[in-house]
């Protein structure tokens, strides 16, 4: 009997937010300036050919690059000057934004999304206050459906300093898996999960998976939907996975039929 070629699929995956919980003394810090409420992980799934919108993008980030509107823009010049430019919402200008949004609205993708609520007492309780069992329970949710069909997975991960360490990947396999059998006995895992760093700079497939994140990242931190309802149609769901107040029935799961409002905006806690 001849061997069926194993079928490889591969998800793009990025982040928003910061998994810092606490400042010198073991002090909360959560929602000072410059530390987010909440982390978010989100991957992306394309049915265009990669190739094809990888090239697409290249284009488009060339078009930014050599574009003279652009010439005195600090944040686009620094790319430049390190090798090229390439697309970061967070410290893209608004009409660069634009352009890339809309070019999003154009390629056949999907993105799910997890956002953790960064609440300390929970943090100390699940993930023994370490921000890579954090990192490493967020992923595990992300990927415990993904156990389900023949082949292999190749998940293209935004590189994150120590987040993204080979041993901490693995453990958000392992959390996944568990989950996945867990949730039916018997259950048998048909999926390899393996992990493919990528950095933003090489990678431009991570760019659409950055602008997703960025997209919740202002919902959950500025009550701002503006961005994310224009993508929502391509936002099949997302997880609060904190959201204590609606997590019976299945109320922290949102997607076009019950989308994310204004009112999914976190409240900042009294240190």
């Amino acid at each position: 009997m001849e061997n069926k070629e194993i079928k490889t699929n591969h998800r793009f995956l990025d982040e928003a937010g910061d998994t810092t919980f606490y400042g010198t003394g073991k002090i909360p810090v959560i929602g000072n300036n410059g530390v987010s409420l909440s982390f978010i992980l989100g991957l992306v799934k394309f049915r265009d050919p990669l190739e094809d919108v990888r090239q697409r993008i290249i284009k488009l980030q060339q078009q930014v690059q050599n574009d003279p509107y652009y010439k005195g823009v600090p944040s686009i010049q620094k790319k430049i000057s390190k090798g090229n430019f390439y697309f970061h919402a967070t410290d893209d200008p608004a009409e660069v934004r634009k352009t890339f949004f809309e070019f999003m609205r154009e390629i056949d993708c999907s993105f799910e999304g997890v956002v953790a609520r960064k609440i300390p007492r929970l943090y100390e309780r699940k993930h023994n206050g370490n921000e890579i069992e954090f990192y490493a329970d967020m992923l595990s949710h992300l990927l415990k459906n993904k156990f389900q069909k023949q082949g292999k997975l190749v998940l293209n991960i935004a590189q994150r300093g120590k987040s993204t360490r080979n041993a901490v990947l693995e453990m958000a396999r392992q959390k996944a898996e568990k989950r996945f059998t867990d949730n039916k006995e018997g259950r048998a895992v048909k999926t390899e999960i393996v992990f493919n760093i990528q950095n933003h700079t090489t990678e431009p497939l991570l760019n659409i998976a950055d602008y997703f994140c960025w997209a919740l990242q202002r919902v959950f931190e500025r009550g701002e939907i503006r961005y994310y309802e224009f993508l929502m149609d391509k936002i099949p769901v997302v997880v609060d996975l904190y959201d204590q107040e609606n997590y019976e029935k299945w109320g922290n799961y949102y997607g076009p039929k019950r989308p994310l409002t204004a009112k999914n905006k976190i409240s900042p806690p009294l240190h």
